[in-house]
């Protein structure tokens, strides 16, 4: 994709604009700051030696606030993923200063012109981070995964760490990677097929800032070491969700299932995007086949996404299993603590329990509250995300006033068709008026204004 044109700095002033009217965090107040110098400097203590251990992460080849390192080892038929998790617990004083911030921020916010971070950068990208510089605090999880799958605690530790490499998604190449890697996640995706459930990755619409400084919008279909990395965070979160809810305790992420109107819903969208669905053949089947980099699957694979219920968090209830639809298991949030606020507090309680201790009080009264503080952090960040792309779009369709494109016709609804433009990347909706989904159509761009985030189009 080309860079956007953006000659007048109207991204910038955008970007600047969204921050004020989301009221996104600035700077950490110096209160913080201060806090978060002094326990970056704290030496380690109560912490097992594993620094012997060839530990590697896996990452966006940009990012430095690294939360997981992972090393492998074979144990009979099993396969035993030491999964390294950042041990920011270890310098945040419950109360103090630096705790009240990220209870005030929920998480990491991501913006084109740079992120708003959990923790202050001496932390999240510093202490805390596991990068390949010296050593570093985790919580290491012992994640047993059998011939079918299937994971389960053998252990949890609080370690000193020595990663060996940042090894990066684009960049990454098989030798580079622990003996094992590609097994583990078939056997991982293996036992998601064998329960029947829908991971679905469509392709993310983003938009990145170059080298140069400029700006692009894009389509990113996730690469291959992502998903198979995907994997052992989804192994390493069910282990996590089993031992607390035996437990009876926990911060679930929880989803309701698609209902029989979204899966008639779908057998119509398939049919007129093109794609082959045979009747015999369940949703959680067809969708694991299909191809990110193929147009009309892809649009099909986001209107799954956007079928069912949004995914939530919530606490464990008294006589409940919380229960994720499209995971088809119970499941948590555990290993982001550097970026999601309630991660930290997940891998504190996984920790506890499974060395047979209580969980400090501390972290079963934040799971009461945590529910709410998350939902909204996470509802903030999808209005962001959303007014982003709708800046970026209007950004780089400002020059092409009057001009014609291509599009596909992806989902109806009350709004309108959703009109999917392969380039620029563009997503938009215009007035039905009879079109259906999978249609081709062209359209006219009638305006396009940076300062109000719009794009309108007329089809032709």
């Amino acid at each position: 994709m080309k860079a956007i044109v953006d000659r007048a700095g109207a991204l910038g002033q955008g970007l600047s604009a969204i921050r004020t009217q989301f009221q996104l965090p600035g700077d950490f107040p110096p209160e913080a700051e201060a806090a978060a110098q002094t326990a970056a400097r704290q030496p380690l203590s109560d912490h097992a030696d594993r620094t012997s251990v060839a530990f590697v992460t896996l990452d966006p080849a940009s990012s430095t606030d690294l939360d997981q390192a992972l090393a492998i080892d074979q144990s009979g038929g099993d396969l035993i993923l030491r999964y390294a998790i950042a041990d920011i617990g270890w310098f945040v004083a419950d109360g103090g200063p630096v705790d009240l911030e990220a209870w005030h921020r929920g998480e990491t916010l991501y913006l084109p012109d740079g992120k708003i971070s959990l923790y202050p950068t001496v932390l999240c990208e510093g202490a805390a981070s596991l990068l390949p510089d010296g050593d570093r605090p985790a919580i290491v999880f012992a994640v047993r995964v059998d011939a079918n799958g299937a994971a389960s605690l053998d252990g949890v530790e609080r370690a000193v760490i020595r990663s060996r490499a940042k090894l990066g998604y684009a960049t990454v190449q098989p030798a580079d990677l622990p003996a094992g890697f590609d097994e583990l996640s078939r056997r991982i995706t293996a036992a998601e097929d064998a329960r029947g459930a829908s991971r679905v990755d469509p392709p993310q619409q983003q938009v990145s800032q170059n080298a140069d400084g400029s700006f692009m919008l894009e389509f990113r279909p996730m690469t291959a070491a992502e998903q198979a990395n995907a994997s052992l965070s989804l192994a390493a979160n069910l282990a996590m969700a089993d031992a607390l809810y035996k437990a009876g305790t926990g911060l679930f992420r929880v989803m309701g299932e698609p209902d029989d109107w979204a899966i008639r819903r779908l057998r119509r969208s398939a049919k007129a995007l093109g794609v082959d669905w045979p009747k015999a053949m369940s949703l959680e089947e067809r969708q694991k086949t299909l191809d990110p980099n193929d147009i009309k699957e892809a649009a099909f694979m986001l209107a799954i996404r956007r079928s069912g219920s949004h995914a939530s968090y919530a606490p464990l209830q008294a006589g409940e299993r919380p229960w994720h639809s499209a995971m088809r298991a119970t499941y948590v949030h555990g290993t982001a603590p550097l970026r999601r606020l309630a991660d930290r507090y997940v891998t504190e309680a996984t920790l506890a329990v499974v060395n047979g201790q209580p969980v400090p009080d501390v972290v079963t009264a934040a799971f009461q509250r945590l529910g709410d503080i998350m939902n909204k952090a996470d509802s903030k960040a999808g209005q962001v995300d959303s007014a982003v792309l709708e800046l970026a779009e209007a950004v780089a369709l400002a020059p092409c006033v009057g001009k014609t494109f291509d599009g596909t016709v992806t989902d109806i609804d009350q709004r309108g068709a959703r009109i999917q433009i392969r380039d620029p990347a563009v997503v938009t909706r215009v007035a039905a008026n009879g079109t259906g989904v999978g249609e081709s159509i062209r359209l006219r761009l009638d305006e396009a204004d940076p300062s109000r985030r719009l794009t309108r189009f007329s089809v032709l």
